[in-house]
């Protein structure tokens, strides 16, 4: 059987990608894989970590050429000079993740493959204002207009409805056109992915979902868009509050629960499963998985980092 290859993006060149990715590729792994990193940086990294690594040096043509016939691990060569394996994270990688990425998005229109990771990346340095996140930053590449984004653990998933933006702008992004576009993309994914309807369960943006404002979003927005959902037979629960909705007896009767901001739901899943989850962007023309979390400076060189989410990201897409 021919398994399709991964293609990652190591991200930026001052994190513990590489540490973990030198634990990670240890591990059974059947498809191959296809990295996009600095090979020089590798190998200083790889020094320091006391690691050894052999790589098929190659480039995206050589890829494109041999697409089905390809080595386990394969290296494109991206250059980036840094006179040591460790530094500060500053915009002088900008440059070369963004090569990485377009590097990358082009096997990816090339049908070399549909799976696709990407290492930590500082978003404060790189995407420097203009994107919320990855996630919009690859919709804007691949010009997607529907996504969303999904922590993934098999027991209990997450949602946010808006991602990296301030608290103070989160009711004013929140509307019945949005909620229902991400369950739509969600039910869609889980039929695809796993075969079956997905049970979803709905936050409340106030607490109790109760407000002393005239305007409470959770009557007037949340509240009537479930019910135009269940009419559309989704299998969607809510507005529930916040604060109990992640009770064990209450977070079990849902696959995933969307919520209405980044924090109310990626803090209580990342309480409840620490590193083992997953970061998966749907409705891109393709499936884009990341670590569930980000560079980590404070570990650099260290060789003491989790790998359990890179793992998870790199088997979710080994089929």
């Amino acid at each position: 059987m021919n398994y399709r290859p991964i293609i990652i993006v190591a991200g930026e060149p001052n994190s513990i990608f590489f540490e973990l990715f030198f634990k990670v590729i240890k591990k059974k792994i059947k498809s191959p894989i296809i990295l996009i990193a600095s090979q020089k940086l590798i190998a200083k990294q790889a020094k320091i970590l006391k690691k050894k690594i052999n790589f098929n040096i190659t480039n995206e043509f050589e890829i494109i050429k041999k697409k089905n016939n390809l080595k386990k691990i394969n290296l494109i060569n991206v250059d980036f000079e840094q006179s040591s394996g460790f530094s500060k994270i500053t915009p002088k990688s900008n440059y070369y993740i963004t090569t990485c990425f377009d590097i990358a998005i082009k096997l990816l229109k090339n049908n070399i493959s549909d799976k696709f990771i990407n290492g930590p990346i500082s978003k404060k340095t790189f995407l420097k204002n203009k994107y919320n996140g990855i996630t919009e930053y690859l919709a804007d590449k691949t010009k997607t207009k529907k996504f969303a984004m999904i922590i993934y653990n098999k027991k209990l998933s997450v949602c946010p409805l808006t991602t990296h933006i301030p608290i103070k702008y989160v009711s004013k992004n929140i509307n019945k056109l949005e909620i229902i576009n991400k369950v739509k993309l969600i039910d869609k994914f889980w039929r695809e992915k796993f075969s079956k309807k997905v049970k979803i369960g709905v936050t409340g943006l106030n607490p109790h979902c109760e407000s002393i404002d005239i305007f409470n979003e959770d009557t007037n927005i949340i509240l009537p868009t479930i019910k135009k959902l269940k009419k559309l037979k989704y299998k969607i629960e809510g507005p529930l509050a916040s604060d109990t909705i992640f009770l064990k007896n209450n977070r079990k009767k849902f696959d995933l629960v969307i919520g209405m901001y980044h924090d109310q739901v990626l803090t209580p899943i990342k309480t409840l499963f620490e590193y083992d989850a997953i970061n998966i962007t749907i409705g891109l023309p393709f499936i884009r998985v990341s670590p569930d979390h980000g560079p980590n400076e404070s570990m650099l060189g260290k060789n003491k980092s989790n790998n359990l989410s890179l793992f998870n990201s790199i088997k979710f897409l080994d089929f």
